[in-house]
């Protein structure tokens, strides 16, 4: 009986199975290639290092006649691959990037992945391989020649500071040296030769291209780095970073983990692939209300034709089973497409971070995620039409007493018009028998809905204030001036610069490398010169005396210390055991970043360093002031004492582009649940005028107007929203400010509370508005139908 029911089906509902088939498609595709792409995300980073031979440490001795062989004979150096960053034009561009200077790079160490082509030929000089975001900037593939524009020597001889660092328009000479014409044979990726955060892709020649303009690309005083691997791993660095301490005697040695650097990046991924996750079960949430109704829809429709034959002999179970069958073989379908469509759109994950961390980007199927996925939601559509199917049946049978609403009769008893009264009832009470209405799953939706949305344009306010924020990364100074000009000169510089009526607070910044267990952090004097730096510490508080000293969190991480903990630094004059006071963020240089160095008083620099590698002048400028009005003002002011001090804008990384990607995701997720929202509200309203038609209709008979039918059917919505509101605003809120503080610990940002007014501001006003939108044709519908019709059809 159930085949012959279905056959049957098939014939008069065809139409709206195959519109099942396609929901469930589309739907649970969506919701598939997201949760595969987040655990394809999470693990780019593992698969790109079981790909590839990456690097364990970088160093970099800024020593032209660094004995690179020391390092080699370290016992358990695996390899070690020299490399040199160098300035160059590519077409005319200005570009900065690495160039390996030996061959060993890319082939013992940093061997990377073939993404397209080939890897150039190391002894030719006019071969290269380019990174994926290269291709995508400049329009230049497999095949293309680039012409690479170098500098003569006597170019590459005028001082750093003239033009050399960030590039900026203006701020190099053009290439004067030759123009060599490189071809490029692939694309590549590995740890260190992939796509930074918001660079423009790289250029990687060969050693021989640097073999043969070495001069061209390095100044007189230039220096080649490393990239090392140690046969085991990242465990054996602290060992390693002594090791090549004692062999060369050098405390200065600028030195880093790889792998606690890939380790932090790791956690960016977890993050990412967590606010993936979210998005993709806001999604199926979406879907199971969206698609969930239409199938219940469809079974207790089937169900009620179904009773007839019951009259002439189908049993209750044959009912039930007959009525799920055809909704359940448009779930298998759907869902078998849907596995397809999973496995195409593989090819636009990961996204974010981990796209950069790739090692086979295109189309991948995790069947893993696509089987499970496949086999939990055909069980739950089957189980789904079954259960909603026995509830139709029961309430058919059903003579129990509808169930009451505290809420609705406390309105009952007061003295409010008509519609309101009987808009309460409808929205919070569902009736009994074919007149049932599920309230329930409206009220959820409608909390879950708002509670989402509130939840997510928070977390996107977060996000919002830290991208455009660089104090949120410890950058609170806007102007840098070097002060490498003399102690007798250094004292009346830094006068004239904190006497300038917008400077909020100078800092005179040494700094150094240090060496210690695990780590070579740059070390910064908090010395300021008038009203103090503010330094954003995360924890803990700046040091105070010599013995002191504030870490950046990402150095304190790799040390493995917290406050109050004592670490151990060896500057070039001595070792000291300084005590950690708090962890806080350093200025960004070139070579270290804003989590990673320490700060110290200028006692305990001396204590540990006979002289400063580095010597600026840090700047903040008063809100609203322009810094490069000040800078004009500032190098004119100096310029009695010194012709060499100029002021010149702060280095400024871009730390946003992970935290665009997860601002993305909650804007689209608060979407998808703004939609749930509507979807639970609207389907609430179109059933309870449909199955209340006759209470309707009696109501009409009796003397109600069809002013006040609408003004029921608004009321219903508007309580069913303001129930959402009431509930889900407070839990969006808490929820948004939890995420945003578990973001800002995981990636080392300063936890600034993210303003709710504008989030509870928009979607309130929003909320109501769509409520009385959501009523407008229902309550059409309720208050012009013909009563006649509906009373004689009882």
């Amino acid at each position: 009986m159930a085949g012959a029911w279905l056959r049957l089906e098939w014939r008069r509902r065809w139409r709206s199975l195959l519109v099942l088939a396609l929901l469930l498609a589309v739907a649970g595709g969506a919701v598939l290639a997201t949760i595969a792409g987040a655990r394809r995300g999470v693990t780019s980073i593992e698969r790109l290092d079981a790909a590839t031979l990456p690097a364990t440490a970088q160093v970099h001795p800024v020593d032209p006649r660094f004995d690179w062989d020391a390092v080699r004979a370290v016992q358990g150096v695996a390899a070690v691959g020299e490399v040199a960053f160098c300035s160059y034009e590519l077409d005319g561009t200005p570009v900065d990037g690495p160039v390996p200077a030996d061959g060993n790079v890319l082939r013992t160490v940093e061997r990377p992945v073939v993404l397209d082509g080939r890897l150039a030929d190391p002894d030719r000089a006019d071969e290269a391989v380019v990174t994926p975001r290269f291709v995508r900037t400049y329009g230049h593939g497999v095949g293309d020649t680039v012409t690479v524009g170098l500098y003569r020597p006597v170019t590459l001889g005028i001082s750093v500071t003239d033009w050399r660092g960030p590039v900026e328009e203006g701020a190099r000479p053009p290439a004067d040296g030759p123009e060599i014409r490189v071809h490029i044979v692939g694309v590549v990726r590995s740890p260190l030769f992939t796509d930074m955060p918001g660079a423009p892709g790289w250029l990687v020649p060969t050693a021989a291209f640097f073999a043969a303009y070495s001069e061209n690309l390095l100044d007189p005083h230039g220096a080649t780095g490393a990239m090392v691997r140690l046969d085991d791993g990242g465990s054996a660095y602290a060992d390693f970073a002594e090791a090549v301490t004692d062999l060369t005697g050098r405390t200065d040695l600028t030195m880093w983990s790889e792998a606690a650097a890939s380790a932090f990046s790791q956690r960016i991924l977890d993050i990412e692939a967590t606010a993936v996750t979210a998005f993709a079960l806001a999604a199926g949430a979406a879907a199971v209300v969206l698609v969930g109704q239409a199938i219940a829809r469809h079974t207790a429709a089937a169900m009620r034709d179904l009773r007839v034959l019951g009259a002439l002999g189908l049993s209750p179970r044959q009912q039930v089973a007959a009525a799920a069958a055809g909704p359940t073989l448009a779930g298998i379908a759907g869902m078998t497409a849907g596995v397809g469509a999973a496995v195409l759109a593989s090819a636009w994950f990961p996204i974010g971070t981990a796209e950069q961390r790739e090692p086979a980007p295109g189309v991948d199927a995790d069947w893993t995620v696509l089987a499970v996925g496949w086999s939990v939601v055909v069980a739950a559509v089957a189980g789904g039409c079954l259960l909603t199917a026995a509830v139709a049946l029961r309430a058919s049978r059903s003579t129990a007493a509808p169930r009451r609403s505290p809420v609705a009769a406390a309105v009952a008893r007061s003295d409010l018009p008509l519609p309101l009264v009987l808009g309460t009832r409808l929205a919070l009470e569902p009736g009994r028998g074919r007149q049932a209405v599920p309230v329930r799953p409206a009220l959820v939706g409608a909390v879950a809905g708002i509670a989402g949305t509130v939840a997510a344009l928070t977390l996107a306010a977060g996000v919002g204030d830290a991208v455009t924020t660089p104090a949120r990364y410890g950058q609170v100074h806007a102007l840098e001036a070097t002060l490498d000009i003399g102690d007798d000169r250094t004292g009346r510089v830094l006068g004239l610069i904190a006497a300038d009526p917008d400077v909020a607070a100078v800092n005179d910044s040494r700094s150094a490398v240090a060496q210690g267990r695990g780590a070579s952090p740059r070390v910064y004097t908090y010395q300021p010169v008038a009203e103090p730096l503010p330094v954003v510490v995360d924890e803990g508080r700046l040091p105070a005396t010599a013995d002191e000293v504030a870490l950046g969190p990402f150095t304190a991480e790799t040390f493995g210390v917290g406050v109050g903990d004592t670490v151990e630094l060896t500057g070039t004059r001595a070792e000291r055991r300084l005590t950690v006071t708090g962890l806080a963020f350093l200025p960004e240089g070139q070579g270290n970043y804003n989590i990673d160095g320490g700060w110290v008083t200028g006692a305990g620099f001396d204590a540990l360093f006979g002289a400063a590698s580095i010597h600026v002048a840090h700047i903040a400028v008063r809100d609203g002031a322009d810094p490069a009005v000040v800078a004009q003002r500032l190098d004119q002011a100096v310029r009695a004492v010194s012709d060499d001090v100029s002021a010149h804008p702060a280095l400024q990384r871009d730390h946003s582009v992970e935290l665009l990607v997860i601002r993305g995701l909650p804007l689209y997720l608060a979407l998808f649940l703004a939609v749930l929202a509507v979807a639970a509200v609207g389907h609430a309203l179109a059933v309870a005028v449909r199955r209340r038609r006759r209470d309707l209709a009696v109501l009409r008979a009796l003397g109600l107007t069809g002013g006040q039918c609408r003004g029921a059917v608004v009321t219903q919505s508007l309580v069913i929203v303001l129930a959402g509101l009431v509930i889900g605003a407070p839990l969006g809120v808490a929820a948004g400010s939890w995420l945003w503080r578990y973001i800002t610990d995981a990636e080392v940002i300063q936890y600034v509370p993210p303003p709710v007014l504008p989030a509870v501001a928009v979607v309130v006003p929003a909320a109501v508005l769509a409520a009385v939108a959501l009523a407008a044709w229902p309550a059409r519908r309720a208050g012009s139908f013909p009563v006649w019709q509906t009373l004689r059809a009882e």
